[in-house]
């Protein structure tokens, strides 16, 4: 295979063949992830749900994939892909089986918060992917993993909605169609362990010298990188406080109040354990070789707040937009045309991918975030005076650049640090959960056009941010295990 061509249907390739057994693993996390949002209408009138609980589900299902992230980050760092991505499959298959069961909304809430653990699951295959591509094809490798694994949630869109009501009407409905992708997770998840191998042949997997955190380089990076974290715990706080008694009321005060003692619990112990895994660099610095700048994963974080972030709050809300602006379409097509958003992933996120691996990666990212900025603010203009048509290629248009720009910022993420590629992943990825969190939140004190406009509104600023990055060039450095340094060639 050409080291400039990558053909991924040459299956000849043992690269090719991880990263399509990824990509598909990706896929079906994203299927048991978003399994609920096209099945609104029937799950809501089985369980006489409000509006409000429904939100609820929307922001509970996004909330534990920020500290899930973080953590799948650091164990994927440790032993490696093929373990951490079999056991989450079989996990979430697990509980997605438990929330098709739940005779309550409260039994809803609980198996849907802790599926929130699934969308951890690209974390995963970003290091997977890195370790099998050199880095003048990984942004394509990624974006063809990222793309075509996001493409799970138009699937759930897409085929759910006529499983339920075609398909199992008569035996279980939206229970049935639910359950069905967590047994072909867990079905999967053992195939995956059986297939998938962490590295080429002969390749060495560097592991990270110490968990817990990432390190640093100088103590200006390792400030920063405490205060990247604060806004992870501070949108936990704010879903607490959204879930309380002044709001929707699925939380006590009192609960509220432990939910937020725990949340800066949990802030202190894990400064306490990034001080512990910085303490020599602290003391006595860093060598040259070992040095990469923090600075590049802060903007990485802001850019796939505002993409990732804003993808995942727009496919939970998108299909019930569609039906209730749209009163002529059925619930099968409102599904159809809510996945509309997701359905670019196929092409846009390779393709974003691949113009940053040729482009340049600082101004292939300036283009994608102010594109969907402006879609974003044309997404707020519809209302049900619009051709259907019409506004759905406005939302493909919109959803063009937003993938375009995951693609671009993933497509820099392995060029950072080889041997902590699945924590800096975990930590990006977690900022695309912050994102969702916050518009979700949003979105649940205003109508769907302000909620555009906000994230448009959050665009322009990230935009302005990404002129920050610095473009990787020349090598990355990493410590052999016999001792000696190997380099890793980014261009």
């Amino acid at each position: 295979m050409s080291l400039n061509k990558l053909n991924p249907l040459d299956l000849s390739q043992p690269s090719i063949r991880a990263l399509h057994l990824s990509w598909f693993a990706f896929f079906l996390s994203f299927m048991v992830w978003f399994s609920h949002a096209p099945l609104k209408p029937l799950i809501v009138e089985t369980l006489a749900m409000s509006a409000d609980q429904w939100k609820a589900l929307l922001i509970l299902n996004v909330a534990l994939t920020i500290p899930a992230r973080i953590v799948i980050g650091i164990l994927v760092d440790k032993f490696g892909p093929r373990h951490v991505f079999s056991g989450l499959l079989c996990v979430s298959g697990l509980l997605c089986l438990g929330f098709a069961s739940a005779q309550s909304f409260e039994q809803l809430a609980l198996t849907r918060f802790m599926l929130g653990f699934v969308g951890a699951g690209f974390v995963i295959g970003i290091r997977m992917v890195g370790e099998w591509f050199p880095a003048r094809q990984v942004g394509l490798a990624e974006g063809i993993y990222g793309g075509w694994g996001n493409f799970g949630s138009a699937a759930s869109a897409f085929i759910l909605p006529s499983l339920a009501v075609g398909v199992f009407g008569t035996f279980g409905g939206w229970r049935a169609a639910i359950a069905c992708t967590g047994i072909i997770a867990i079905v999967y998840g053992l195939f995956y362990y059986w297939r998938a191998r962490n590295t080429p042949k002969g390749s060495t997997y560097f592991k990270s010298k110490k968990s817990g955190g990432l390190e640093v380089s100088n103590k200006k990076d390792f400030w920063l990188y405490i205060a990247m974290n604060i806004p992870m715990y501070a949108i936990l706080g704010v879903l607490a406080w959204r879930l309380g008694p002044s709001n929707i009321s699925l939380l006590s005060q009192n609960l509220v109040y432990l939910m937020w003692v725990i949340l800066i619990a949990l802030f202190a112990f894990q400064f306490s354990q990034i001080y512990r895994v910085n303490k020599e660099m602290l003391e006595h610095g860093v060598p040259e070789h070992d040095k990469y700048e923090f600075k590049q994963v802060a903007v990485l974080n802001w850019a796939y707040f505002v993409t990732f972030g804003s993808e995942l709050a727009v496919v939970s809300m998108l299909p019930a937009f569609f039906l209730e602006t749209f009163t002529q379409l059925s619930l099968a097509e409102a599904g159809l045309l809510g996945g509309a958003f997701a359905f670019m992933n196929l092409v846009a996120r390779p393709g974003g991918g691949w113009i940053s691996d040729n482009f340049g990666r600082r101004r292939s990212m300036s283009i994608f975030i102010g594109g969907l900025a402006v879609g974003y603010f044309v997404l707020s203009q519809i209302d049900g005076g619009w051709p259907v048509a019409l506004a759905v290629l406005a939302v493909m248009c919109c959803s063009f650049f937003v993938q375009a720009g995951e693609g671009a910022v993933f497509a820099m993420v392995p060029l950072i640090k080889r041997r902590m590629t699945g924590q800096i992943a975990g930590m990006t990825g977690a900022y695309g959960n912050v994102g969702a969190v916050t518009y979700l939140t949003a979105f649940s004190f205003m109508d769907a056009s302000t909620f555009f406009l906000i994230i448009a509104g959050s665009a322009v600023a990230t935009f302005f941010l990404v002129q920050m990055l610095t473009e990787p060039q020349g090598h990355m450095s990493e410590m052999m295990p016999d001792g000696t340094i190997q380099r890793i060639e980014l261009t």
